[in-house]
């Protein structure tokens, strides 16, 4: 088939070096070369450098102009396939191709459309997750569904892990839905059920609120590994108004209410200390102390400066000073 692809960071080179494989013509549409690490130089996306090693046609359109849209035209593609693109897609573009446009969405819609459907599934605690692929439309994430395939959710994901697992689905579901165009069945069907959404987030929603339950503080902690990351400040000890982020941490009880939240209730020989969440806490096992690399939480106490007793707090008031 002719594939008009729409993608831009790693993730979605996976994608096209599959296509690529299949022997699909593919005319690559991705954002522009953007600044990079510390010296700010302008780097290619992930698939453009794949696009220009395997000499496939590409273009790199900051606005859909109408030239733009004449040269996605000329292609005269069978079908579109979006996948981590960046940007909006107008309609004049989306419905170039034969069999239109679909999209491939890392949750099973219409729940979590967005940006953020992985981390929201963690977060939530979710026991379920998986992947749909839906026609664009205008409105977000709300196309008609093509395929759908489910993946179950392990209480030990990460964003990340989670993330590597539902890779592999996509592109079966992928490959799935241009099987179905083959065979000519392209009508889809309606998204069933109310729509949540997953909004990005950004660094300062890493705050820890210890007026939390344990199981809640869990699931934060490995939603937001890798980005943005979960943190705390020390507010009564040596550490007082150091920022440390929780890396890994496991649950030791999910039940007692506690008065004292925040609270470091116990250092744990040859483990890390544990702290009291308004239901239940957890045992934290590795940190990343303010300008350091990440540790195991027993290391990091070897320095003395966190002790039981101490309290973590929010950003602005520190409630135990």
């Amino acid at each position: 088939m002719k594939i008009l692809y729409f993608g831009t960071a790693s993730i979605s080179k996976s994608f096209l070096e599959v296509l690529f494989k299949d022997k699909h013509e593919i005319f690559c549409v991705t954002m522009p070369d953007k600044p990079a690490f510390r010296g700010q130089k302008l780097t290619p996306p992930a698939v453009k450098s794949f696009a220009l090693e395997k000499c496939l046609q590409i273009i790199q359109p900051e606005k859909f102009t109408q030239d733009v849209i004449d040269e996605i035209k000329n292609f005269n593609a069978d079908a579109g396939v979006v996948v981590a693109y960046g940007k909006l897609i107008p309609r004049a573009v989306f419905d170039l191709p034969k069999f239109k446009t679909f999209n491939i969405h890392f949750s099973l819609l219409p729940k979590y459309r967005g940006a953020a459907p992985v981390q929201f599934a963690v977060l939530n605690g979710e026991k379920e997750t998986g992947v749909s692929s839906f026609y664009i439309e205008e409105a977000l994430d709300a196309g008609k569904l093509l395929v759908q395939e489910k993946l179950p959710v392990d209480i030990k994901d990460t964003s990340e892990s989670l993330f590597a697992k539902l890779i592999p689905l996509g592109i079966d579901v992928m490959r799935e839905t241009l099987s179905l165009f083959e065979q000519g069945e392209t009508q889809g069907y309606a998204q069933e059920g109310t729509p949540t959404f997953a909004r990005t987030f950004k660094k300062e929603d890493g705050l820890l609120d210890w007026n939390k339950s344990a199981f809640e503080i869990y699931n934060k902690i490995r939603a937001f590994y890798p980005w943005p990351g979960t943190f705390s400040l020390v507010s009564r000890g040596k550490l007082e108004g150091k920022r440390i982020k929780f890396i890994e941490v496991e649950i030791l009880d999910d039940k007692t209410e506690n008065s004292d939240t925040g609270k470091v209730y116990s250092i744990e020989k040859n483990a890390g200390f544990t702290v009291l969440c308004k239901t239940g806490k957890i045992l934290v096992k590795k940190v990343q102390p303010d300008n350091k690399p990440v540790m195991s939480a027993w290391g990091f106490l070897q320095s003395g400066q966190l002790a039981e007793g101490d309290f973590f707090g929010g950003l602005t008031v520190l409630r135990h000073k």
